[in-house]
């Protein structure tokens, strides 16, 4: 979600993603309260000398398409986050030794686009067996049918949750506490 759009078709991918992502702060807001961790998982964009607040940084700063977004889903200090370089947050990146530091059994998946990135990690996810939860107000791809076909795979496929943010309750911090209402 920390992005800055300016691609060819970023107003479309915008136009779906900024709805997405007030779902997405709100339910991280309700993540923090009940002690689940946020992981920010985003593009390194080619930039391999950035660091991730360099990239927020760069977005906000240079009034991109993006900034709107990136300034409702901006990171805090407790927040963890790491780079990949290609569609999922597994390939080339030490995301599932964090989820192992973490002790995570679940993850939750939010993000842009439904289609690509959120759904190579879903399916990198599911490989290393975890339980998997997608939002489906969380998640946008540039069209609809694109999101709702990767909705779908994740789903039937993956055997992931796909349900409205607002139907996830969390009683604590483990796997066996977040409880799906759809």
């Amino acid at each position: 979600m920390i992005n800055s759009m300016e691609f060819e078709d970023g107003d479309k991918l915008y136009e779906r993603a900024l709805p997405c992502a007030e779902n997405i702060a709100e339910l991280k807001r309700r993540t923090k309260d009940a002690g689940i961790p946020t992981i920010y998982v985003n593009d390194n964009y080619g930039r391999w000398q950035s660091d991730f607040k360099e990239i927020v940084e760069y977005i906000i700063e240079e009034d991109t398409r993006g900034k709107p977004i990136t300034e409702l889903l901006k990171p805090v200090e407790e927040d963890y986050f790491v780079l990949k370089p290609k569609f999922s947050g597994f390939f080339a990146t030490p995301l599932h030794l964090l989820l192992e530091h973490l002790m995570v059994e679940t993850v939750i998946l939010t993000g842009v686009a439904g289609n690509m990135c959120v759904h190579f990690t879903a399916n990198d996810a599911y490989m290393r067996d975890y339980k998997i939860f997608v939002p489906e107000d969380c998640t946008a791809s540039n069209t609809i049918p694109a999101n709702e076909e990767a909705l779908h795979l994740m789903r039937d496929v993956l055997k992931g949750s796909i349900t409205p943010s607002s139907k996830l309750t969390f009683k604590g911090d483990t796997s066996a506490d977040i409880i799906d209402h759809g």
